[in-house]
């Protein structure tokens, strides 16, 4: 006899998933600059950071673990390669910025949180689901999580820089759900990357959901996922969540 599928965890990507920056990079870099007394325009800082950033994670992934670094020195070595692609080669200027942008970001007040993601959690767990973090973050989130009021929500939080790997390595999900003694099959996740957690959580037999925000999505990406697993807004899981249950049968 089938019985109706009951999902018992749902795992959360964070950054742009239930939280994100009040103020673009470009513009938290070119503030603390400025209190320093060093003029860099924003935009300049935002192209830099995204282009320093892709170089940085492919030459040293995860924090540079591997390599022997801790998160807060490649976060610093970051910061300088933003400033020096910005313009500004004077390292030693940029120390004392780096310094404070590194403290900055795990302080609650650099982020807020989504629209309906309070609402949302509460909602999961109302109706009795496990909830814990995946995320490609590093040792700051439990902070940032603590001082949002969102920590309480869930069960375990799993950083990439803690579990060695970051996502889409199926690792982080496989030890998420030894961590959580629960079958892939019934838990779920839930992120705005469709590579990272759409995907990657998918790999290793679990559900997911890809939470598509405001802008559209590449028609690619579109079309390789099915309708009712693509969330326009936080406020749509519950729905997505009973439809799945609905829909997939357990014999």
């Amino acid at each position: 006899m089938a019985h109706r599928l009951q999902m018992r965890l749902l795992t959360w990507d964070i950054k742009d998933t239930l939280i994100k920056l009040r103020r673009p990079v470009g513009e938290e870099y070119a503030s603390k600059a400025r209190a320093h007394g060093l003029v860099v325009e924003a935009t300049a800082l935002e192209q830099a950071f995204g282009q320093a950033y892709r170089v940085h994670s492919h030459n040293f992934p995860n924090y540079g673990q591997s390599c022997g670094l801790t998160s807060r020195q490649w976060w610093v070595d970051l910061i300088l390669n933003t400033f020096h692609l910005a313009g500004v080669p004077d390292a030693q200027a940029v120390i004392p910025i780096a310094d404070q942008l590194y403290k900055d970001f795990s302080r609650p007040s650099t982020w807020q949180v989504l629209e309906g993601a309070e609402t949302t959690l509460k909602g999961c767990r109302k109706r009795g689901l496990r909830l814990a973090v995946i995320s490609n973050f590093d040792q700051r989130l439990e902070d940032v999580l603590v001082g949002l009021g969102l920590w309480e929500h869930f069960d375990f939080v799993l950083t990439s820089e803690a579990a060695g790997c970051p996502k889409p390595d199926p690792r982080i999900f496989h030890k998420a759900l030894q961590i959580a003694c629960v079958e892939p099959a019934v838990s779920a996740h839930v992120g705005d990357s469709y590579l990272c957690d759409y995907q990657g959580a998918r790999a290793v037999g679990m559900q997911s959901f890809l939470l598509a925000g405001p802008e559209p999505l590449d028609s690619s990406i579109r079309d390789s996922v099915p309708k009712e697993h693509i969330l326009p807004s936080l406020s749509h899981l519950l729905p997505a969540l009973d439809l799945l249950e609905a829909s997939s049968p357990m014999s």
